[in-house]
């Protein structure tokens, strides 16, 4: 980054900082207990929205995407927002890849939604395949999120559901992603996904996870909710 770059990276976070919002920077750190609170500049969703639609009309969204890592949460937020709006799928996916190690919580990884995918489904599934597969807790959840996103309906095709049942769900960020794309599917795909359950295919926390979420969902049919709360399996 040149001396000029800089500088309008710099007037770039201070615009940022200037959108901050205290109070809701409490809240949002209580939600994110493995975020540093001094990241967290507590801004809404809508606002950093707007913030990066900004960017990329003024033409600083590639350079914004060049600085990683970000000091702020909110700025990291922005960055996949940016991400989601590329029209291009191959420079996308490179982006994407060069910022998942930067993403390490779920208020950012679940801002990872390139409407790109759509339209790519084949050849960005190269792309979650290897993600599914990482020692990366947030990559990992990444990957099921894009599948919940963009496969269960176009696109669907059992072994994702079966690659995600059989994933490691120690990790309370996947096991959460895990239980909110089975709870999902069970609006979406039922036949599947009961299937799923019935095999006891995930940890029993994770499966009466599932149940708890679609319970609570206005898409399960209250016949299905019924049938799923008998299901419960015990915790060891």
């Amino acid at each position: 980054m040149n001396r000029e770059e800089k500088k309008q990276y710099k007037e770039i976070e201070e615009q940022i900082l200037k959108l901050r919002d205290p109070k809701n920077a409490a809240f949002l750190s209580a939600l994110l207990p493995e975020t540093d609170k001094e990241r967290v500049l507590g801004i809404r969703s809508p606002v950093l929205r707007k913030y990066a639609a900004s960017l990329k009309k003024e033409g600083k969204d590639a350079l914004f995407l060049s600085v990683l890592p970000h000091r702020y949460l909110d700025e990291d937020q922005i960055h996949a927002f940016l991400i989601s709006s590329m029209r291009e799928f191959e420079p996308c996916m490179k982006e994407l890849e060069r910022f998942l190690p930067f993403a390490d919580n779920w208020a950012v990884t679940d801002a990872l939604r390139p409407a790109v995918i759509r339209k790519n489904r084949e050849a960005a599934l190269e792309h979650i395949d290897r993600w599914m597969e990482s020692d990366h807790p947030f990559t990992v959840r990444t990957a099921v999120g894009l599948l919940m996103a963009y496969y269960l309906d176009e696109g669907f095709d059992k072994k994702q559901m079966e690659k995600i049942a059989g994933l490691n769900t120690d990790h309370y960020y996947v096991h959460m992603a895990v239980a909110w794309y089975m709870a999902t599917a069970l609006a979406k795909q039922p036949e599947e996904a009961m299937r799923i359950l019935e095999s006891h295919a995930m940890s029993a926390k994770t499966h009466n996870k599932t149940i708890q979420k679609a319970v609570e969902s206005y898409r399960i049919t209250d016949e299905m909710k019924q049938l799923l709360r008998t299901m419960k399996r015990r915790e060891h």
